[in-house]
């Protein structure tokens, strides 16, 4: 059996969020959001199809059709008893106004019939979409999910809407007064979804409307350059693309990975060098870092690095220096970094020029 057979099962069963938004906007959607009206786990029951999945707290169920999974949840009420954390299911299987309305924006709020085609518009969705506004359901959204707020921005900049007036407003008294007993994991998978868009527009905003604040009271790093552009040639090798973006800007609320954090501490460790130390720090760091600080502290260095002097090797190594005569100590690390000094400025050294060179090192 197909999808299309099971959009024809019920008139219960809804396209909520995303997809009818694109739809309407006449955009291709990366999701299809299914909503019943009732008890989803009951309805999957009822047909012919696999049951992959089913979570009985959110009323959720996975299904498998054409090698594909289809998730459908149930139409549910939620309530923030603690504002910034993950919500409490008070009723599964309400109506559908009831469902949508604890949703973030109206334009993510209409839902579309899978039988018949019907749009459903219980909270001005579509007049929004139409004058391109970003709308909030109830003044108090961002007090009960603050992550909102990053999907506002993404919103704004992936389908150029602004927010409407109230929810400007609202935002900023929040941004004014953040309660940071929050799930920073949420507010950190949010941010990374949104800053991987990579625009340079997205981190326009969150400095301008100050959404910063999300993440900490201290104050942040100046760009000196727009991050797009400057990223640009390097974006393939680039495996922390919102990380390059937010490194100016204290992360420390934030659940960070091991690699994740190094790419930072990198940085700090960068902001104290000079000359051919920053050199080798540059070079035993993730070109995140790299990035970070090109961005921050010095655009032509990090820019010259990345250009042009990590493409340059030593044609030599420690075991062609014991090779030839060298004792095995700690001064061979010291005469290889010698030598790539040298080449640094003489890029076109051949491997008995630079063997030459360590031989009239002294240390002394």
């Amino acid at each position: 059996m197909s999808i299309i057979s099971l959009y024809e099962k019920s008139e219960k069963l809804f396209f909520v969020g995303g997809v009818v938004r694109d739809e309407i906007l006449g955009i291709k959607s990366q999701d299809i959001d299914l909503t019943f009206v009732g008890n989803a786990i009951e309805f999957a029951k009822t047909l012919d199809f696999e049951i992959t999945q089913i979570n009985e707290d959110f009323g959720s169920v996975h299904i498998k059709i054409d090698n594909n999974t289809i998730d459908i949840t149930s139409t549910r009420t939620e309530t923030y008893p603690k504002k910034g954390h993950l919500p409490v299911v008070n009723q599964i299987g309400c109506t559908l106004k009831e469902d949508v309305s604890r949703r973030d924006f109206t334009i993510n709020a209409i839902a579309k019939n899978c039988k018949t085609g019907k749009i459903v518009d219980y909270v001005g969705g579509n007049e929004d979409i139409k004058n391109k506004k970003l709308r909030i359901l109830h003044d108090k959204s961002f007090i009960d999910d603050p992550t909102r707020i990053i999907r506002g921005l993404k919103f704004s900049v992936r389908l150029g809407f602004e927010l409407e007036e109230n929810t400007k407003k609202l935002q900023d008294e929040y941004l004014n007064s953040v309660n940071y007993d929050m799930s920073f994991k949420r507010l950190k998978d949010e941010i990374k979804d949104t800053f991987n868009i990579n625009k340079q527009a997205i981190l326009d905003k969150f400095t301008e409307q100050k959404i910063y604040r999300l993440l900490s009271n201290k104050r942040y790093n100046k760009y000196i350059c727009n991050v797009e552009e400057f990223i640009k040639p390097y974006i393939k090798e680039i495996k922390y693309l919102w990380l390059v973006y937010l490194g100016g800007f204290d992360l420390s609320n934030l659940p960070l990975t091991k690699k994740e954090a190094k790419i930072i501490d990198d940085f700090n460790t960068m902001k104290n060098l000079h000359g051919f130390e920053l050199y080798k720090q540059f070079k035993n760091s993730n070109i995140e870092s790299v990035l970070i600080y090109g961005l921050i502290i010095d655009n032509e260095t990090a820019s010259k690095y990345l250009r042009d002097l990590r493409k340059i090797k030593l044609n030599i190594d420690g075991k062609t220096l014991i090779e030839n005569g060298f004792k095995q100590s700690k001064n061979i690390s010291e005469t290889l970094d010698y030598v790539m000094k040298i080449k640094l400025t003489q890029p076109d050294l051949t491997c008995q020029e630079e063997l030459e060179i360590a031989k009239n090192y002294n240390p002394d």
